[in-house]
C-alpha cells in the first residue's frame, strides 16, 4: 500500500525533461498580491486621505529597463477607496523606501527629511576629509570637545538624581497640603473683607439716598403758616379751681416765699448818702396797675413777713384810735 503523502515521485526510465513544453509568459505580466500602503498619501482626484498600513488587493509588475545593483524594481497598482481612481508607486532599493508615481501625493514626513539631511551632511564631511588632512584634525578636535560636554552633562544629571533620591515625599506632600490650606484661608479672608467692604458701601449709599430723599421732601413740601392765637381762645379755657383758704390764713397770711400783704407796705428809698433825689415821686399806697397791686420797692435785708405784719397791726391800731 502506498503512502498517503508522497515525498518522492516516480520517473519512468524513458523520461526526458527536454521534451516538456515550456510556457512562454510575457516579462511584464502582472500578479495580484495583498499589501499595505507603505506611507500616507492623498488622492489627487477626490482628495481622500489614505493612511499608512491600509490593506489593498494590488497588482504587481516588474519595471522594465530599471535595475539597481542587479535588483529588480517593482511597480504596484492600487485603487482609491472613495473614487476608485488608480494609484501607482514603485520600490526604491537605493533608499530602502517607496516612491510615488501617479494618482496621489505623498504627505509630508519630517523624519524622512531629517534623515536625508543627516546623510547629506555626513557625505559632505567625508568628501572634505578625503582631500584635506587638516580638516580631519579639526573635526576630531570638535568631536572630542562635544563628547566631553556630553559626559559632563551626564554627570550633572547623575548627581541631580542622587540628590533627589533622598527627598522625603511625605514631607513634601505635607508641606504642600499646609500651603494649600493657608492659601484657602487667605482667599477666604480676602472674600470676607471684600464682602464687608461691599456691605459698608451699600449702607453708606443707602444713608445718602435717605438723606437726599428727606431733603427733597422738605424742599418740595409747602411752608406751613404760623398759627396765630385766636382772640376768643381765652373763653374756651377751663376756669382754674380755687384753693380753699383756711381761717388762720385770713388773719395771719400764708407762709409762702412772697406774702400776700407784702404789696401793701411801701418802704422809702434812700441813697447811700441818705438823700432823696429830686424829681422822684413815691408810689402811692395801694396803686393798682391793670387790676393788680403794684410791686413794692425792694425790701431791706433783715425784714421778714412777721415784722411787716407787726407794722401793719400797729397802723390799724393807730387808725382805730383816730
Amino acid at each position: 500500500m502506498s503512502e498517503r503523502k508522497v515525498l518522492n515521485k516516480y520517473y519512468p526510465p524513458d523520461f526526458d525533461p527536454s521534451k516538456i513544453p515550456k510556457l512562454k509568459l510575457p516579462k511584464d505580466r502582472q500578479y495580484v498580491v495583498r499589501l499595505m500602503a507603505p506611507f500616507n498619501m492623498r488622492c489627487k482626484t477626490c482628495g481622500e486621505y489614505i493612511y499608512k498600513g491600509k490593506k489593498f488587493n494590488a497588482r504587481k509588475e516588474t519595471v522594465q529597463n530599471e535595475v539597481y545593483l542587479g535588483l529588480p524594481i517593482f511597480r504596484f497598482y492600487i485603487k482609491c477607496t472613495r473614487c476608485l481612481a488608480e494609484i501607482t508607486f514603485k520600490t526604491d532599493p537605493e533608499n530602502t523606501d517607496y516612491t510615488m508615481e501617479h494618482g496621489a501625493t505623498r504627505n509630508f514626513q519630517a523624519e524622512k527629511l531629517l534623515e536625508e539631511e543627516e546623510k547629506r551632511v555626513q557625505k559632505e564631511r567625508e568628501d572634505e576629509e578625503l582631500n584635506n588632512p587638516m580638516k580631519v584634525l579639526e573635526n576630531r578636535t570638535k568631536d572630542s570637545k562635544l563628547e566631553m560636554e556630553v559626559l559632563e552633562n551626564l554627570q550633572e544629571l547623575k548627581d541631580l538624581n542622587q540628590r533627589q533620591a533622598h527627598v522625603d515625599f511625605e514631607a513634601m506632600l505635607r508641606q504642600h497640603r499646609l500651603s494649600e490650606e493657608e492659601r484657602q484661608k487667605q482667599e477666604q479672608e480676602e472674600d470676607e473683607r471684600e464682602t464687608a467692604a461691599l456691605v459698608e458701601e451699600a449702607r453708606k449709599r443707602r444713608l445718602l439716598e435717605d438723606s437726599d430723599s428727606e431733603e427733597d421732601a422738605a424742599a418740595s413740601a409747602p411752608p406751613q403758616p404760623a398759627l396765630r392765637p385766636k382772640p376768643t381762645a381765652i373763653l374756651d379755657e377751663a376756669p382754674k379751681a380755687k384753693r380753699k383758704v383756711e381761717s388762720w390764713e385770713q388773719s395771719v397770711g400764708t407762709f409762702g416765699s412772697r406774702p400776700q400783704l407784702s404789696g401793701l407796705v411801701v418802704v422809702k428809698k434812700t441813697d447811700l448818702d441818705g438823700k432823696t433825689p429830686q424829681g422822684q415821686r413815691t408810689p402811692a399806697l395801694g396803686a393798682v396797675n391793670n387790676g393788680k397791686a403794684a410791686d413794692p420797692a425792694p425790701r431791706m435785708p433783715g425784714t421778714s413777713s412777721l415784722s411787716q405784719l407787726g407794722v401793719y397791726s400797729d397802723s390799724e391800731d393807730s387808725s382805730g384810735s383816730n
